[in-house]
């Protein structure tokens, strides 16, 4: 008797029928468009970016489902050209709210943060592939508010796919998508100590942890194919939403301007490469190696490190 009172106490709260829900709260991001050099392989070779905060991508915005949140773009004075943000997890007017900006200007706006997953963010400002074959670009996570709706991460981390092209300042060259590399995170081979000796970070994990990518295809052209070798996805979610779950895929096809969250467990020590298995990419520098091992670092893929620098 007891025991069914409890059951009963327990239905009539929704304990059972609801996950926990996240709060919605208000959110301030600041992003400053910054125009200066970067570099854009393991040797430290640059070229002049344009860039949010002064880094190729951006930084991580992170976000729970209903949050609002306010937007600022400070254009810095010193640019010589107009800027702007199109966040790909908002709904509002294109016109009045991605609009560009001139040097020293400040643009706000306000969005709710409506559904989960994972999101491009980058500058739309004309020409659109110039600024982001540039390096304008970035990813915006929305976590679910119910924390149950995905199976519980060891470690996260981000992995933006873009076309670096030798010239930014050759319009032509990015419209015939005549790129000299395909890079990850803004760099060429950046993650890959295989294919370049220089190369000194990787992805860590241990053996049978969840692992979980969140992926963004900057382009601003290339389609990503993208899979995991000597290993499989155990779940892809298209766009990042809980809803969208797909099991076990070899690889999977992710469009400019698009995303997806992948997770990957490997039962075994030893290493996977995670490559744009279209091979043109993979060998130009779309390669980023993971290893799992019993001794990996505890803080990668964890708090600020989900995006390797």
């Amino acid at each position: 008797m007891k025991y069914k009172q409890l059951l009963r106490g327990m239905l009539a709260s929704g304990f059972l029928l609801m996950g926990i829900q996240a709060e919605a709260k208000t959110v301030q991001v600041t992003l400053h468009a910054v125009e200066t050099d970067v570099a854009y392989d393991n040797k430290g070779s640059t070229y002049r970016a344009w860039t949010f905060d002064g880094k190729v991508p951006g930084p991580v915005v992170r976000v729970t489902e209903g949050d609002t949140v306010e937007f600022t773009l400070i254009n810095d004075k010193n640019s010589k050209n107009s800027h702007s943000m199109d966040f790909h997890a908002a709904r509002l007017d294109v016109v009045e709210d991605f609009e560009s900006i001139k040097p020293g200007e400040t643009k706000k706006y306000t969005f709710t943060a409506d559904n989960p997953g994972v999101f491009f963010y980058h500058c739309g400002s004309d020409p659109m592939i110039q600024h982001i074959a540039r390096g304008m670009y970035g990813v915006i996570i929305v976590d679910p508010k119910d924390a149950n709706a995905l199976p519980k991460a060891d470690r996260e981390y981000v992995l933006i796919q873009a076309e670096h092209y030798e010239n930014p300042d050759d319009k032509t060259a990015m419209m015939q998508n005549k790129w000299s590399n395909v890079v990850f995170n803004g760099g060429v081979f950046k993650y890959d100590p295989v294919h370049d000796s220089e190369a000194t970070s990787w992805l860590q994990a241990k053996p049978g942890e969840r692992v979980r990518i969140y992926f963004v295809n900057a382009g601003p052209n290339e389609l990503s194919s993208l899979h995991p070798i000597a290993g499989i996805w155990d779940r892809v979610y298209p766009s990042g939403n809980p809803k969208n779950v797909q099991y076990a895929l070899q690889s999977y096809l992710i469009g400019a301007g698009d995303a997806a969250t992948l997770d990957l467990i490997s039962p075994v020590e030893g290493a996977n490469a995670i490559v744009d298995h279209s091979m043109r990419h993979a060998h130009s520098g779309a390669i980023a190696v993971i290893m799992f091992t019993n001794d990996a670092d505890p803080e990668a893929g964890r708090g600020e490190n989900i995006l390797i620098r």
